[in-house]
């Protein structure tokens, strides 16, 4: 019963998802309402929900008819673990990545961004969703029904047994993978959206965080569970699907770098990663359900293969097309060579090079036995010779950083004098007292010089705290921290690779073992049956320099269910090390026992490392939706601002004729204005975006503007003379205003070479919020002055934020637009003034 319910579940799901991807083609193509599209969603998310509760149901109820609980179901299983098991096999596995995948489109479905980009954006979505019910329903069904009906099963592998991060590891780790989805999906549509794509990395970035701060935790998590359970104390062997949850987080953390600033005006480079993130991810899902690697954590032989390889093809070939059309133009302006946009670059283009050695180390076993006759294997010292020099060279790049916040160039070499000081300070006191090998030391001075670059910046956000709003905190306490947990966990790696102990012994009893400064002593073997198999432990009394004691118990466990004997190794973990005791054979007479013991320094560090890291991608998430928000919080544009007097006397104003009549100002204003005009001006309010005037105006001489830039440079209107000038008056705390900056920006780019200058009027703000909006809107080259008091803006005879005056050639005011600037305004009002 319940398995031809879940079987139909699987087949409407299908329907769904196809129809679904339909109508969202229709919205993109007709601009029709999304309702139909938006309910069809919901609709496959429910039939998702569906088969995975009826296959976790038929688990609970130990219901072996259906052929996933008779392979993977036992009623000896503890609750907990028969929870899990759904995903402990490949076609339960796969439900559980239908449900999160149709979670995602769910969450995008009702999401607010650019309409055509939305829709196609969704149609992406619900294809890959379509492919894997298809993939579910046709390939690996996990309610086949099984006959004769057996009385008891297996259970999960034992090893899944071992362990509660099961219960989480997984679903991050899927959660982490699949959100990738999204950004590849926004990469997919930009180009199919025309001018509405050009939005596609602001609507993309807040997915990228949290698939990334996902995915981060569910690396972490897994190494942790291999150290835990595997018995061979490591946590990363290199392994081809630990390669293959690693090749989509390196070439994700180089799309996100890619969105902040002037980087972001790389429009192919960042179509290109948003596009590779998710055909790894896609390549990652071959390797480990296609059976073509032998791994532990990798699922068993199945027929998904062709149809998993085949659908990595056509999304590479759709990727392929769709980037290199109509792709946006690039940046025209230079970069510096010292400066954040080349570190970010360098980084990116460092990260994607790892990612490239290690696809190659993974690959090439498959490709070898082809094309060669043999198959061959690439073993961990390919790995240390190639990519951890390119991660400690990402290492020091990431150190760079910070200081090239300051000014000029003298500054920031003086910024990273104190970071380089330190760290060759430590590569001095380390490789004199214990000399480590090369790759540890020069590990142990990058993490230094970044940790005290973070610690000096961190330092500066706090003496400047007081001018600071909540999303430049928030985006550079994130910021902060991610790269805090990536330094911490390259001295957690190179401290437990370079002064790791570990030593393998036969053992009689009283015999001991000693390693470093630990001796283990057995003092017997006990052999005990339970309702799972049977257990063997050994009993060790484990003595550390000091003098203190403890008992340890590393044991053997045989699953006859599937013939299968797992190690339990005993983990004394300590502040600064962990020793790490494992059994490994018992002699038939229990009188002697194979014992490994394994002392590892600072591999702590990996699991404190991490935690950061995903932190600082789930700050930056929070962060980044918090300002979508704010984006979208409709304001309604108030009546001339009272706060601030209007235009002065030598100034053009708006006539009222132009202006709505609610928004005229009342009678007596010009008293009010008068008697504050003398007091602290107040910051103008913020308008929606539908709240647009344009002001008719009498060509006046725009008043002056100029002084130091928010880079620490200098601005002259004097100096601007012969050229078309867009001021535009903004603030980080003004919705509308994110939405207006890139096209700004674009419009500049584009136009500079016909004389066009953009510059803007910072209004009442904090520096670190006005710099984190400038990264999360790809405005990072943006001339901006600010006007802290307001000063500057009560000159201009600003009234609401955003507003923007047109300054001709001669240095006069011709026109001006209260609340958001549209390409047609553009179009109309400036254009003209370029070509004359």
């Amino acid at each position: 019963m319940l398995g031809d319910l879940g079987t139909a579940s699987l087949a409407v799901g299908l329907l769904c998802a196809t129809l679904t991807a339909l109508l969202w083609l229709r919205t993109a193509l007709f601009a029709v309402p999304t309702r139909p599209a938006r309910l069809a969603t919901a609709a496959t998310l429910a039939t998702a929900a569906v088969a995975c509760g009826l296959l976790e149901a038929a688990l609970l109820r130990h219901d072996f008819s259906v052929r996933f609980v008779a392979e993977n179901g036992g009623r000896h299983v503890p609750l907990y673990y028969t929870l899990t098991s759904l995903w402990s096999a490949l076609d339960g596995s796969l439900l559980l990545w239908l449900l999160i995948l149709a979670g995602y489109a769910a969450l995008l479905a009702h999401r607010r961004h650019p309409a055509r980009l939305h829709a196609y954006a969704m149609v992406v979505v619900s294809t890959v969703t379509m492919f894997f019910f298809a993939l579910s329903y046709f390939a690996a069904s996990p309610f086949r029904e099984v006959g004769p009906v057996p009385a008891d099963g297996p259970g999960p592998n034992p090893l899944l047994q071992q362990h509660p991060a099961m219960g989480v590891h997984p679903p991050l780790l899927y959660a982490g993978y699949i959100g990738l989805v999204v950004p590849f999906a926004f990469a997919i549509a930009a180009p199919l959206a025309g001018p509405e794509g050009r939005g596609w990395l602001r609507a993309a970035r807040p997915w990228a965080l949290a698939a990334w701060a996902a995915l981060t935790a569910g690396i972490g998590l897994g190494a942790w569970w291999s150290y835990a359970v595997l018995g061979w104390g490591g946590y990363w062997a290199w392994d081809p699907v630990e390669n293959a949850s690693l090749l989509p987080w390196l070439t994700a953390t180089a799309f996100l770098h890619s969105t902040l600033g002037r980087a972001a005006g790389r429009a192919g480079w960042n179509l290109t990663l948003a596009c590779a993130s998710f055909v790894l991810v896609l390549l990652g899902t071959f390797l480990t359900r296609s059976g073509a690697v032998a791994s532990v954590h990798a699922f068993t032989d199945s027929p998904l293969g062709p149809m998993l390889l085949g659908f990595v093809l056509l999304t590479v070939v759709v990727s392929t097309v769709l980037t290199g059309w109509r792709t946006p133009e690039p940046a025209r302006h230079s970069t510096p060579l010292l400066s954040r946009t080349t570190v970010v670059l360098v980084n990116g283009v460092l990260l994607v090079t790892i990612a490239a050695v290690v696809l190659i180390g993974t690959i090439f076993p498959l490709l070898s036995e082809p094309l060669g006759g043999v198959r061959t294997s690439v073993g961990p010292g390919y790995y240390q010779r190639t990519a951890v020099p390119l991660a400690i060279a990402v290492l020091l790049v990431m150190g760079v950083t910070p200081a090239l916040r300051a000014r000029d160039r003298t500054q920031a070499l003086r910024r990273l004098a104190v970071p380089g000081g330190v760290a060759l300070a430590t590569v001095a006191v380390v490789g004199l007292l214990s000399r480590p090998g090369p790759a540890a030391l020069t590990a142990f001075g990058a993490a230094a010089f970044v940790l005290t670059g973070l610690t000096a910046e961190l330092g500066g956000r706090l003496r400047r705290s007081g001018q600071d709003r909540r999303p430049g905190r928030l985006a550079g306490l994130a910021g902060l921290v991610g790269h805090a947990g990536i330094a911490v966990v390259a001295v957690g790696v190179a401290g437990s690779s370079a002064y790791g102990q570990d030593a393998e012994r036969t053992l009689r009893t009283g015999e001991s073992l000693r390693v470093a400064d630990v001796t283990v002593r057995l003092v017997g073997v006990d052999r005990a049956a339970g309702s799972g198999g049977m257990a063997v432990h050994a009993g060790l009394r484990l003595t550390e320099a000091g003098g203190a004691e403890r008992d340890v118990t590393p044991a053997l466990r045989y699953h006859p269910a599937r013939d299968t004997a797992v190690t339990v190794p005993t983990i004394d973990t300590g502040l600064l090390r962990d020793t790490y005791v494992t059994l490994i054979a018992v002699a038939p007479d229990s009188g002697s026992a194979t014992v490994r013991v394994a002392v590892n320094p600072l591999v702590g560090l990996l699991w404190a490392g991490g935690a950061l890291t995903a932190t600082g991608g789930l700050l930056a998430a929070i962060g980044t939706a918090r300002s979508r928000r704010r984006l979208h919080r409709d304001v309604a544009l108030p009546t001339p601002d009272r706060s601030l007097p209007g235009p002065r006397n030598d100034q053009p104003r708006h006539p009222s004729a132009t202006v709505p009549a609610a928004h005229r100002p009342r009678a007596g204003a010009g008293r009010d204005r008068r008697r504050r005009r003398v007091g602290r001006p107040r910051p103008p309010v913020a308008g929606h975006a539908g709240a647009v005037g344009t002001a008719a105006v009498t060509p006046t001489s725009a008043p002056a503007l100029s002084g130091a830039t928010l880079d620490g440079g200098r601005f002259d209107l004097a100096d601007a003379r012969g050229h078309v000038l867009l001021v535009n008056v903004f603030a980080s705390w003004c919705g509308p205003c994110r939405d207006e900056l890139p096209l700004l920006v674009d419009t500049d780019r584009r136009w500079s070479p016909q004389g066009l200058r953009l510059v803007a009027l910072n209004v009442r703000d904090g520096t670190e919020a006005v710099r984190a909006l400038l990264e999360e809107t790809g405005a990072g080259g943006l001339t901006v002055l600010p006007d802290p008091e307001g000063t500057r803006a009560v000159d201009w005879g600003v009234r609401a934020v955003p507003e923007t005056f047109v300054v001709d050639r001669d240095g006069r005011i011709v026109d001006r637009q209260q609340g958001v600037v549209t390409r047609q305004w553009l179009e109309q009002r400036v254009a003209p003034l370029l070509a004359g």
